[in-house]
């Protein structure tokens, strides 16, 4: 039997090297992300911004809502759209950077 286009023998998509690589970004945020909700909700963080691509503006997205849309991208391919936050305070919410660097200082061994 031949292989599918872009497909195996039995015609399932294979993962190209920069699928793979997106998948398992996707999979080290997903765990990083319950690192920084551990260290910053009890100092009132209640997520994190993500500047749009699309839109160009800024999306604030609660611990559980980034959680269940990095599973959903890792389980279906892509992100189904959702509400945004009604009314969000910035000041509750920070970025993939900060929480990088809040974790990095937070938990070094120095």
């Amino acid at each position: 039997m031949d292989a599918d286009e872009d497909g195996d023998e039995d015609g399932q998509q294979t993962l190209t090297d920069s699928d793979r690589s997106e998948i398992l970004a996707d999979l080290a945020d997903l765990a990083d992300l319950a690192v920084y909700q551990a260290l910053l909700s009890g100092r009132g963080v209640r997520g994190i911004i993500v500047d749009c691509a699309d839109c160009g503006e800024q999306h604030f997205h609660e611990w559980s809502l980034l959680r269940a849309s990095l599973q959903q991208l890792l389980d279906e391919g892509q992100m189904r759209p959702h509400e945004p936050a009604y009314d969000p305070d910035p000041a509750h919410y920070v970025t993939w950077e900060y929480c990088r660097g809040y974790a990095d200082a937070t938990l070094s061994d120095d």
